[in-house]
C-alpha cells in the first residue's frame, strides 16, 4: 500500500478517535453545532487548551512552524528564473490545518494551480500533499517558551504533466523553536525520500533545512528573515547546495470573534547560490485561524 494511502488511514482514525475523545469528555453524544457544550464547541475548547500549552509565535512564510495550528491557508507565489521565465503558483499547495487530538495536527493541502509564461502549454495542477505533526515537547511563554515537533509529510503524484514530481515523496522532519521575549527562532530539518529512492535520473533524497529569525513588536508586526537551504547528496543535482534568503513580514493575528482571525504575510526568496532552481520568488500568504 502506498504511504499516502497510509496517511489517509491515519487521518481518518485520528478523526474518529477525536470524536470519541470529545464525546467522552463532555459525556454527550450530541452533534449539535450551536451549543457551547455540543460537539463542535467542546472540540474547539479542547483545541484552545492544546494551543495554550505552546508558544504563541506566528507561522513564518516558508518554514513550517513546529507549533500546532488550526487555520485555512492560501499562498500565492510569483517565481522568476533565468531567461525571463516566470511560474505562478496559485494556492502554494496550502489548505486546511486542524487539531484532531492532543499534541496532533493534520494538514490537508489543496494542489496548487501553476501557470508559466514559457514554455507555453505547461499549466496545470501540482501534486496533492498531506502533513501529520506530532508535538513531542512544548512550553508556553510562562514556562520556557520552546517546542519540539515531529512531522511526516506525503506528496502524492496526482499533478498534471510538467507539474508533478511523478513519484510519491515521503518527508520525515524534525522541527523545533525557542523564544526569548518578543524574539523567536523556528527551525526544521528533514529529508525528501521519493519512491524511486536515490535514482541518479531523479530528484534524489535532498536534505532540506529552514530557519527563521522573527521579532514581534506592536503586537501585530512580526518582521522575519528565513534561510531556506537544500543539499542534494545524490540524484540529478548531486552535490549541489541551494540557499535562499527570505526577508519578510507577517501581520496578525487580527481577531474577528471568539476564535476567527486573519494573518497576512509577504516576503521574497532571494537566491544566494549560483545553481539555485530559480532566481527569486515573491510570496504572499493569507491565513484564517479558527
Amino acid at each position: 500500500m502506498k504511504s499516502f494511502q497510509w496517511i489517509l488511514i491515519v487521518f481518518f482514525i485520528a478523526l474518529l478517535i477525536s470524536v470519541r475523545s470529545v464525546m467522552a469528555d463532555t459525556g454527550e453524544a450530541s452533534l449539535s453545532t450551536t451549543s457551547d457544550n455540543g460537539f463542535i464547541g467542546s472540540w474547539l475548547n479542547k483545541v484552545s487548551q492544546i494551543q495554550s500549552e505552546q508558544p504563541h509565535w506566528v507561522t513564518p512564510l516558508v518554514t513550517v512552524t513546529p507549533r500546532l495550528e488550526q487555520e485555512v491557508r492560501y499562498d500565492q507565489m510569483w517565481e522568476s528564473s533565468a531567461g525571463n521565465k516566470n511560474l505562478d503558483s496559485n494556492g502554494g499547495g496550502k489548505g486546511i490545518e486542524f487539531i484532531p487530538l492532543q499534541n496532533t495536527e493534520v494538514i490537508v493541502g489543496v494542489p496548487a494551480y501553476q501557470t508559466r509564461n514559457k514554455p507555453k502549454g505547461e499549466d496545470g495542477f501540482a501534486d496533492e500533499n498531506f502533513l501529520l505533526k506530532y508535538r513531542l515537547l512544548s512550553a508556553n511563554e510562562q514556562n520556557g517558551d520552546y517546542i519540539l515537533t515531529a512531522f511526516l509529510g506525503i506528496s502524492a503524484p496526482t499533478g498534471e504533466s510538467h507539474n508533478s514530481a511523478d513519484h510519491e515523496v515521503t518527508t520525515p522532519t524534525l522541527a523545533f523553536g525557542k523564544g526569548w521575549g518578543n524574539f523567536d527562532i523556528q527551525d526544521t530539518l528533514g529529508v525528501q525520500i521519493p519512491d524511486n529512492g536515490a535514482a541518479h535520473t531523479g530528484n534524489g533524497t535532498p536534505i532540506v533545512s529552514n530557519t527563521t529569525f522573527q521579532y514581534r513588536f506592536l503586537k501585530y508586526f512580526s518582521p522575519e528573515v528565513e534561510f531556506n537551504y537544500t543539499y542534494w547528496p545524490n540524484g540529478e543535482r548531486e552535490r549541489i547546495n541551494q540557499l535562499y534568503i527570505t526577508p519578510g513580514v507577517v501581520l496578525g493575528k487580527f481577531d474577528f470573534g471568539k476564535r476567527l482571525g486573519l494573518t497576512v504575510g509577504i516576503g521574497c526568496q532571494i537566491a544566494a547560490t549560483t545553481r539555485s532552481q530559480y532566481n527569486h520568488n515573491v510570496i504572499m500568504s493569507v491565513r484564517v485561524p479558527f
